[in-house]
């Protein structure tokens, strides 16, 4: 029986109509499963990985939003301490967890920008690894010293270090605002000021009470309970206004020194490859969190003006400081060692 072949237009045809159908029904897979995982969301435990150590203004914010999201989806959610070399394995912990939204880091700018800028390598891509989810709220240090100090006011400071052949300030890692702050500080004023870094805020607050640093930078919260119990006194606080925490402490712009005006911030970030409606989920979520007033009130006790903004946003706000804190840190003449 003589055979003959199939035209080809008709089976190009059949063809395309099978690789079509092939498609949408991956295409429909693909979005029930999506969905699927969104609706189930989160599904398990949620670990939340702060910047800093434990017991950190950090890791205490990160406390908070935890129980709040635990009351939320009724799911653990664990804080995970990470320390160590300025955040940088925190922020590798989390670039490398699965993208699922069970797994997002808090932090402040120093893993994101400053790391970046000052860092020959990263083992970790700030942008390309991280899915901004949410800024929480915005601050800057506060610049103190001991309470015995002949000095009460950024003025009286410069003309007192004047004086010096050189002092002494700390700060909780090289490469942090607080240490930008203070190169610029000693650079802005003609004064000779050494850095001392530490792994954490309270060492250098130790080592500030105890005689051992004539200065030291402060999370407005922590300056604020220092210097109420009389071990402190705050001589300005950085950013662009003044804080709650410390509302009668006037910036470095009203004490005559400009360039002090960057921002700090507390920023949320999941893994890159997030789904987009977990990501909304997020932001939904820290954003409602953000407004509970209660929630506020810890924020702003911690020293943080709260924010809680959107991941486009959180974007928008990046792209702005990455420039300002480069310039920053050329101007210190700062570096990563």
């Amino acid at each position: 029986m003589k055979t003959h072949a199939r035209p080809p237009a008709q089976a190009t045809r059949r063809d395309a109509l099978i690789t079509l159908l092939a498609a949408g029904s991956l295409a429909l897979q693909a979005s029930s499963a999506t969905a699927q995982q969104t609706a189930a969301f989160p599904g398990k435990p949620i670990r939340i990985v702060p910047f800093g150590t434990g017991g950190g203004p950090i890791d205490a914010i990160a406390r908070i939003y935890a129980d709040k999201l635990h009351q939320r989806w009724s799911q653990p959610v664990i804080v995970d301490p990470k320390p160590g070399a300025s955040g940088i394995i925190a922020a590798d912990a989390v670039a490398k967890a699965v993208p699922d939204g069970t797994t997002v880091m808090f932090t402040l700018p120093l893993t994101h920008i400053n790391n970046a800028i000052l860092q020959a390598k990263l083992p970790y891509d700030p942008v390309k690894d991280f899915q901004p989810l949410s800024q929480l709220a915005t601050g800057g240090p506060a610049l103190v010293a001991r309470i015995d100090a002949p000095y009460s006011n950024l003025k009286e400071f410069v003309a007192f270090a004047k004086k010096q052949r050189s002092m002494t300030y700390g700060t909780w890692g090289n490469g942090s605002q607080a240490h930008l702050m203070g190169e610029l500080l000693s650079r802005q004023a003609g004064i000779v000021l050494t850095h001392v870094p530490y792994k954490a805020e309270a060492a250098a607050h130790t080592d500030l009470i105890g005689g051992s640093l004539d200065l030291s930078w402060a999370n407005p919260a922590t300056a604020k309970a220092q210097s109420e119990a009389g071990k402190i006194k705050v001589l300005g606080i950085s950013g662009s206004r003044r804080v709650s925490a410390l509302p009668n402490v006037p910036t470095f712009a009203e004490q005559g020194l400009n360039g002090f005006d960057l921002d700090s911030w507390i920023g949320v970030y999941a893994p890159a490859r997030t789904p987009e409606p977990i990501v909304a989920q997020w932001a939904q979520a820290l954003r409602e969190i953000t407004e509970m007033p209660d929630v506020r009130a810890r924020l702003i006790a911690f020293g943080f003006e709260p924010l809680g903004n959107s991941p486009a946003d959180f974007k928008a706000r990046y792209a702005a400081d990455f420039p300002r804190v480069a310039e920053l840190i050329k101007a210190a003449g700062v570096t990563a060692d």
